[in-house]
């Protein structure tokens, strides 16, 4: 259970405030310091800097792990890969669509509650960050699940932006990685008519020091053609999915040269976007957590939440869904990767025209909780 505490703001706003000082960490450890930066190759540049064995190490586990998290490395790994340890890999985590049988037995007589991560799973991984769009059908077959069972959209993205992508005000949305989240628009969603809206946002505190470690990453890596600098309001996200490969430790630097100044912040890795968030117990596992509780689900074991996710992020989700031995968690990629997910898909359109789609035509035991998605 989320240890928190609840405000409850007068009538006329009807909005739910929520502030919790133990989600932030006992200790905040100032992340690695790397020297200088210079815009040479991986090899030249751990010569020139004469960096010790252990920053070595650092350097080159980031620009392994930025090679891995790109499609095209990937692909050729996985061209490397046998057969077998593919068919390994998909044993243990196998298909969803395939699946979908015993996925829906085990939701007889409870409430599916779905939860769904936008980049790489409602929308394609795209070069412009701000043109991830979602297709007509996509809206309508998310607009339909709505309307049978709650429906959240949890994101690295500000609430602002993906929201402008998805334009449906029946949905509850945790942006930042969760540490922004927001409940349907007032009669929208049968699932909170009768309760106030919600707003939760555990790192409001931060909101300063991201906008100017945001004008310092601008401006840090604004010599690096392909970079971009996003501000998703609690976090920021820099994108190298258009940056030459040979410029990706000098990038790597860059970063980490502006974040090291903020021992209260913490730097990881996504697919080809490097995350900067604020150094508090709090991710999309937590997120998941208090949306459940939000509805009413706290100690309930009426209750199915089923989360499909792409990203590094979203492990924290899928691990919350093992512990609690409820629901399952749908990893969306084409490759094998390690994942804390019981399932898998491939790539987006799987999960709408397939998965979504077909979750949209089942009734359960105990009530018509999933009506026709998609028609």
């Amino acid at each position: 259970m989320v240890s928190q505490n609840v405000v409850v703001s007068d009538a006329n706003t009807g909005i739910i405030t929520v502030s919790n000082s133990s989600v932030f960490a006992p200790s905040a450890q100032k992340p690695p310091t790397v020297p200088g930066h210079i815009s040479i190759s991986k090899k030249k540049l751990l010569k020139n800097l004469e960096l010790s064995g252990a920053q070595s190490q650092r350097l080159n586990s980031w620009v392994d792990s930025m090679r891995a998290s790109s499609p095209t490395h990937l692909k050729s790994l996985s061209s490397l890969s046998s057969e077998d340890e593919l068919n390994s890999w998909l044993k243990r985590h196998p298909s969803a669509l395939d699946m979908f049988e015993r996925i829906i037995e085990a939701s007889r007589g409870k409430q599916i509650v779905m939860f769904l991560d936008y980049d790489g799973t409602l929308s394609p991984i795209v070069a412009d960050p701000d043109r991830a769009f979602i297709t007509s059908k996509m809206r309508r077959t998310v607009k339909k699940l709505a309307k049978s069972f709650p429906t959240s959209i949890v994101t690295g993205r500000c609430i602002d932006k993906v929201y402008s992508f998805v334009k449906l005000a029946e949905l509850y949305y945790a942006g930042s990685h969760g540490m922004d989240i927001k409940g349907p628009t007032k009669g929208f969603s049968r699932y909170n008519k009768d309760k106030p809206s919600v707003l939760y946002q555990p790192a409001g505190d931060f909101l300063p020091m991201i906008d100017e470690v945001f004008k310092q990453l601008v401006e840090k890596t604004k010599s690096t053609p392909g970079a971009k600098v996003e501000n998703n309001k609690f976090c920021l996200s820099v994108h190298f999915r258009c940056v030459d490969e040979k410029k990706w430790s000098d990038l790597a630097l860059k970063v980490r040269s502006v974040v090291k100044n903020y021992p209260t912040l913490k730097l990881s890795q996504g697919r080809k976007v490097f995350e900067i968030r604020p150094m508090i117990k709090w991710d999309k596992g937590k997120a998941l957590e208090f949306l459940l509780e939000s509805l009413g689900f706290e100690n309930s074991n009426d209750v199915f939440p089923i989360y499909i996710g792409d990203d590094r992020t979203d492990e924290d989700a899928f691990k919350l869904l093992q512990e609690r031995g409820q629901g399952f968690g749908i990893l969306v990629s084409e490759f094998p990767k390690d994942t804390n997910a019981s399932y898998s898909l491939q790539d987006p359109p799987e999960a709408s025209d397939g998965f979504l789609a077909t979750v949209g035509g089942v009734e359960t035991n105990s009530t018509m909780i999933m009506k026709g998605a998609m028609e």
